[in-house]
């Protein structure tokens, strides 16, 4: 095991020992309310009056001095509160209680930080009517797609933490970025013990790593402002800033207030007081930051120009970049929220994080947009669908946009040209020839698609099956089976692919395609005998056949292999998928091993995501 892989699972797995036991997933999760609030104790009997008495007539009862009597005729009697300092000595000073600060104190103290000291400020910024519950938290309900609302209600908290808290970077598979963002958006109950808050918040980080800020905005937009923690704030306002939705913050930095001291976060206050319609008040702030230079000059700027955006005042702010080395997610984002120019030096030394968060920007120009699209469909990011829509675009605009452009052209006659052979032509020219991007095959999957099968594109076959399954058109691609000869990589793909099979994969067509791997150290092998390991395709002698001629060894046990296995067989997918993202860590496949390969693919299969663990399998084989 190798790069970041390795790295991520040392980490998680220090983490995820702290917690091994496992239980199945209920159908609906327990209360989370303490002792006592599911079933009230009774109310105690009232105290039964006592028996009329005959009192002495020399000694009539009378009420006491001090007790207002009712008016006659009232039917009922008015509570009166007693006047504080009741007896006090006339003309003392009154008694005032301690900690309160000095005059000059209070003068210097800020409105925020004033209101919060006589309890004037706002722990909530909806209506109590219209508070949402915490009991689940989520964007996709089962109906949508999302994972059963209590696979994790009976799961250990400290385990669902630790998984979650293992995520720290992107998949190497598209596929199990897709099915890792389905399972962190999907609506669910707290595991017991997990304050919901903070299970969102867990899920809001997660996604922010994944490079999914519009996902996690929303996410973290499921649960009402007042119910933030720290970790939830932190995690949403990153989400804000990587959509570029500055303001979008406001209601959390106005109600969490002095919460945090950065500097980062007193430019947002600032900024939030301009659109809150305090705009003396945000510009004395900003010009006393930039005269205490608590940020770089150009961060304080950035925000001077886009808390003007709200005042009257149109005060005219010049951003001067003039000794700017290197983009900063906030600089990035306030620059595109306000549609500054970034200079080019910056943007071409700029690294996949301000690309993928450029094909994801809808107010951007469509030629800075073009140069994230590839990469965000070869992570997952951006559908087949949403890619080819992109190029669309670039072919119906005007003006040249040069590779963008060119591609663009070549991808319509992909889709609409007459010609078979001039289909497939423009289908290679778009894939890149000889030394193909995986991105690029995500663009030409329907294309794909509507290719006929047939002798003379046998030699493609391989490749137009992959790209057709980067979409998940497994139907599609089985129509090549006549056409895919057994050994063949086209032949591996389908037998991964398919849905269901009835027969074990034999070890004839096996030596055929391990025979022929031209592969680094045959890994397209490893990777298909792991894949259909997983998926049950292969038997045990088989396995341990092909497990000794290509030194490998699957079913390996660590601390993450025996935790994913455990979920499985309890049958829980969210905690599978979690399991799984931790397991898949990485910016290449050279960073998975065909051990994780195969405990990802069989716990998926076990679970119920079949069709995940078949596309993570099939784009092992293509892209190793």
């Amino acid at each position: 095991m190798t790069g970041r892989v390795k790295t991520y699972l040392l980490m998680g797995g220090a983490a995820l020992a702290l917690c091994s036991t496992l239980v199945t997933a209920q159908d609906a999760p327990e209360s989370l309310l303490p002792p006592g609030f599911d079933d009230p104790a009774p109310a105690p009997a009232p105290t039964p009056a006592p028996q009329a008495t005959t009192r002495p007539a020399s000694r009539p009862t009378a009420a006491p001095a001090d007790t207002p009597q009712p008016a006659p005729g009232s039917g009922s009697t008015p509570v009166i509160q007693p006047l504080p300092n009741i007896g006090a000595v006339p003309g003392a000073p009154a008694s005032l209680p301690g900690g309160l600060p000095s005059i000059e104190e209070l003068e210097n103290l800020d409105p925020d930080e004033l209101d919060e000291l006589l309890g004037l400020k706002p722990k909530f910024d909806i209506p109590a009517a219209a508070r949402r519950a915490m009991s689940q938290v989520g964007l996709l309900s089962p109906d949508e797609g999302g994972l059963p609302i209590a696979s994790l209600a009976k799961q250990p908290a400290s385990l669902v933490r630790a998984s979650l808290g293992g995520i720290r970077g992107p998949m190497v598979s598209r596929w199990g970025h897709i099915m890792l963002r389905r399972a962190l958006a999907s609506r669910l109950t707290a595991p017991v013990g997990m304050n919901p808050t903070e299970f969102a918040a867990l899920r809001v980080q997660a996604l922010n790593q994944l490079g999914e800020f519009k996902t996690a905005r929303a996410l973290a937009q499921d649960v009402d402002t007042g119910n933030w923690t720290d970790g939830l704030v932190d995690g949403a306002v990153e989400a804000y800033i990587g959509t570029a939705d500055i303001v979008g913050a406001c209601p959390a930095v106005q109600l969490k207030g002095g919460g945090r001291e950065d500097p980062q976060w007193e430019m947002l206050r600032s900024i939030c007081y301009a659109f809150a319609g305090q705009g003396a008040r945000s510009q004395s702030n900003l010009n006393r930051a930039f005269r205490d230079k608590i940020a770089p000059e150009i961060d304080v700027l950035l925000a001077q120009r886009y808390a003007g955006a709200a005042g009257r005042g149109r005060r005219a702010i010049s951003l001067e970049w003039e000794g700017v080395d290197q983009l900063t997610p906030w600089r990035y984002s306030l620059a595109t929220a306000v549609g500054a120019e970034i200079p080019d030096n910056l943007l071409s030394d700029a690294g996949p994080y301000y690309r993928k968060i450029a094909a994801t920007a809808p107010m951007l120009p469509l030629s800075q947009r073009m140069t994230g699209a590839v990469d965000a469909a070869r992570q997952g990011i951006l559908s087949s669908g949403a890619v080819v829509d992109l190029y669309s675009q670039a072919f119906a605009q005007s003006g040249d946009l040069g590779e963008p452009s060119l591609t663009a052209a070549r991808l319509r006659e992909a889709y609409v040209a007459s010609d078979p052979v001039a289909r497939m032509a423009a289908i290679r020219d778009v894939w890149g020839g000889e030394d193909r991007d995986y991105g690029r095959m995500v663009l030409t999957a329907y294309a794909a698609a509507r290719m006929t099968p047939s002798e003379e594109l046998a030699d493609d076959a391989a490749d137009l099956i992959a790209s057709m399954l980067t979409a998940g058109l497994d139907a599609d691609a089985l129509t090549w089976a006549p056409f895919a000869p057994q050994g063949s990589e086209a032949w591996a793909l389908l037998a991964l692919a398919q849905p269901t099979r009835q027969n074990p994969v034999t070890s004839g067509p096996l030596d055929i395609f391990v025979d022929s791997d031209e592969s680094a150290d045959r890994r397209k092998s490893q990777f298909l005998v792991a894949g259909l390991a997983g998926l049950s395709r292969i038997d045990g002698a088989t396995t341990e056949e092909y497990e000794s001629g290509l030194g490998v060894r699957l079913g390996t046990g660590s601390k993450w292999s025996q935790l994913i296995s455990k979920a499985a067989s309890v049958r829980n997918p969210a905690l599978v998928a979690y399991l799984a993202g931790v397991g898949m860590q990485g910016v290449s496949w050279d960073q998975m091993t065909p051990n994780h390969l195969y405990h990802i693919v069989s716990a998926l299969n076990r679970v119920g995501l079949s069709a995940e663990a078949r596309m993570i399998a099939v784009e092992a084989v293509a892209r190793g």
